[in-house]
């Protein structure tokens, strides 16, 4: 179990013992993520920790369970007993795929596992920005009773009612949307990747991205960084936005162009922005949003917290555990990133 302290190396060991009991010997590893950035090891992305560990701690091992291990090159050349390794996130850019793939090691992670922290994170978001929340706290941390806030021209507006476009709606966007159209709320979605029955009875399709923007008062990004989303929400679309538009961001900070989010509110063409994620994190505090937010403008800055949860590491490690049992017991992985052609005979012995 190589841990961390978000996903914390007991909360791995209840899931395991939970699920398999004493089929399984346990050896531990904590990283320090996420008191420490995690970063570039190696060939891999968002890893903790150090090959040397890893190598040291793989020693005789035949599964791992981990969420942020740098499971590289090296360090599965020095693991040949390495048969299994489940990551317990949906993204598993820390694990040389192609590598496990040549040495048949079994690769499968947990999709999904943090959806609703996220989900329930981007309508808190949406909220603060919506009903002004963070401006009238800070009014009152610096000993000012804000009377002006209840003004025709300063206060907020009410998701019910209003047109809140989302764009990409898979498991987080689906659970914003359901949550949206509860409280009473007009819900716009873009995905060309949505089957029709899917959002039937939570939103309406938008005919285009373009179109999103110019009818919603509010939009909120669920869509995945790829090389053709990069920056997609960019001054042109901003732009199409109604005069006064709010725009949310807990899916990727590369999504948004987020020099023309600085720039249209200085302009006073967006009303407010609220962000989790950045293109580059530990962030840049010198960024212009940090300066408007700095001075009084609508803008809610957390530091990439949405999927965290007490729930969310359970339910990831919980997953990992499954998959562990599945591969003990000859069965395919629930969600496969690497699958070897036959099973390993000596898992097939331990069943």
């Amino acid at each position: 179990m190589a841990g961390d302290r978000f996903i914390r190396p007991a909360v791995f060991r209840a899931s395991l013992e939970n699920k398999l009991g004493d089929r399984i010997v346990i050896s531990e590893l904590e990283f320090p993520w996420p008191d420490e950035p995690f970063g570039t090891v190696g060939e891999v992305d968002e890893a903790s920790g150090s090959e040397e560990a890893v190598i040291s701690a793989l020693e005789g091992v035949s599964a791992v369970v981990t969420q942020l291990a740098p499971l590289t090159e090296r360090v599965l050349e020095a693991s040949p007993q390495l048969k299994l390794i489940a990551v317990s996130r949906g993204g598993p850019t820390n694990v040389n795929l192609e590598a496990a793939r040549r040495r048949g090691i079994r690769v499968a992670n947990v999709p999904g596992r943090n959806g609703i922290a996220t989900a329930e994170m981007t309508v808190g978001l949406a909220l603060a920005l919506l009903r002004r929340i963070p401006l009238a706290h800070q009014s009152m941390m610096e000993n000012q009773w804000r009377g002006d806030l209840y003004r025709w021209d300063a206060v907020g507006q009410e998701a019910a009612g209003s047109v809140i476009g989302l764009v990409g709606a898979g498991a987080v966007g689906l659970h914003v949307a359901k949550i949206f159209r509860a409280m009473g709320a007009d819900v716009l979605v873009y995905d060309p990747y949505l089957p029709d029955e899917v959002l039937h009875g939570v939103g309406r399709r938008a005919a285009s991205l373009e179109d999103l923007f110019r009818q919603s008062s509010l939009v909120s990004i669920h869509a995945r960084l790829t090389p053709e989303t990069a920056n997609m929400v960019n001054a042109e679309l901003l732009e199409r936005m109604p005069p006064g538009g709010l725009l949310v961001n807990a899916a990727r900070g590369g999504v948004v162009d987020y020099d023309a989010v600085a720039e249209s509110l200085q302009r006073g063409h967006l009303a407010g922005a609220a962000f989790d994620v950045y293109p580059e994190e530990p962030v840049d505090f010198g960024h212009k949003l940090f300066e408007l937010a700095r001075k009084g403008h609508d803008l809610v800055l957390t530091p990439h917290i949405a999927g965290a949860s007490r729930e969310t590491a359970r339910r990831a490690a919980e997953g990992v555990a499954e998959e562990v049992r599945r591969f003990l017991d000859g069965e395919a992985a629930l969600n496969p990133l690497v699958e070897p052609e036959s099973p390993d005979p000596m898992f097939q012995a331990a069943r």
